[in-house]
């Protein structure tokens, strides 16, 4: 098979297409030949050396795929913890997905791995109900464009924020009721204490604010720590206020619990999408052999949603 390999370990954007062995499939898991796969700010991660995969899963990068199962021929989706950037992936059978009826291919390899980051951490880990006012960072890219319509659909308030009127506008369109231009304003004056829950991909350099602008009883949730690891808390202003901080990640989690997350992430959301309520949000496309040239329009911010490469 072709698959994507680095071939400069010193230069993330030397991603080359390359004659790779095919994977051989463990008992638990199917061959999968891939239509298409999504890319993440993981596999950006990944090609600089500061994110790699867990013990024993694939060194090729790729979160998420969907395409047809060798053998029969049954199209589904592919929540991964590599190996997606390739024409044929192995793939546990806990962590496959039906395609949602009315969806492409390139539109469900756009989505597996987002749907289970959103819910896993909005519906499983922080309980969001309808009526909460939830706080989105980043609600232009892939995971923000899909949490914010999640959370409008199940009757959220939604607070979120970006970096352009156009971004702004963007999010207001897919169902945010608030929207803020952290370049101009300090979304922590504007939210202060009045969110339930607060989904942040920035990390370190949020947290103080973040937790300024939650509500008694809110949730913090971190999945990604883009503007670094470390930051302060006033746990002194947090305990009477009964908050709480999670920082979590899906990649690294066992098979058994991605098979869950998977599995409730189907039953409660793609129903959802079914109805329309959330639609794929795909910015762009690229052949697989110009993975570098995605990542590159991917890293420049210039997206709205998810980029997908296609073999």
């Amino acid at each position: 098979m072709k698959a994507i390999t680095l071939a400069n370990p010193d230069d993330p954007r030397s991603l080359s297409l390359v004659d790779a062995p095919a994977p051989a499939p463990a008992d638990d898991e199917v061959v999968v030949e891939v239509a298409a796969a999504g890319v993440n700010r993981a596999d950006l991660m990944q090609a600089k050396g500061m994110y790699p995969p867990p013990p024993g899963e694939p060194e090729t990068m790729g979160l998420e795929c969907a395409g047809t199962v060798v053998g029969t021929g049954e199209e589904v989706g592919c929540l991964l913890a590599g190996g997606g950037y390739a024409e044929v992936a192995a793939v546990p059978r806990g962590q496959l997905t039906p395609v949602p009826a009315g969806l492409s291919l390139v539109e469900t390899a756009s989505i597996v791995e987002v749907a289970c980051t959103v819910w896993a951490n909005l519906g499983m880990l922080a309980g969001v109900r309808e009526g909460e006012r939830v706080l989105v960072h980043g609600g232009a890219g892939g995971i923000g464009s899909f949490a914010i319509q999640l959370l409008a659909a199940l009757g959220c308030e939604v607070a979120t924020t970006a970096g352009s009127a156009e971004k702004l506008e963007y999010c207001r369109r897919l169902g945010a009721d608030i929207a803020i231009n952290y370049n101009e304003a300090d979304f922590a004056e504007e939210l202060e204490g009045s969110c339930d829950v607060i989904l942040d991909v920035v990390g370190g350099p949020y947290l103080e604010r973040n937790v300024r602008s939650l509500a008694i009883g809110g949730r913090l949730v971190t999945i990604a720590v883009q503007g670094g690891p470390k930051g302060t808390l006033n746990l002194g202003r947090m305990m009477p206020r009964r908050q709480s901080v999670h920082a979590t990640t899906l990649r690294s989690r066992p098979r058994e619990d991605k098979a869950r997350i998977v599995a409730s992430t189907v039953d409660a959301v793609w129903p959802l999408i079914e109805s329309g309520a959330i639609k794929p949000t795909v910015s762009k496309t690229f052949p697989l052999a110009h993975a570098a040239r995605a990542h590159d329009f991917l890293e420049s911010g210039e997206h709205t949603g998810k980029v997908v490469l296609i073999p």
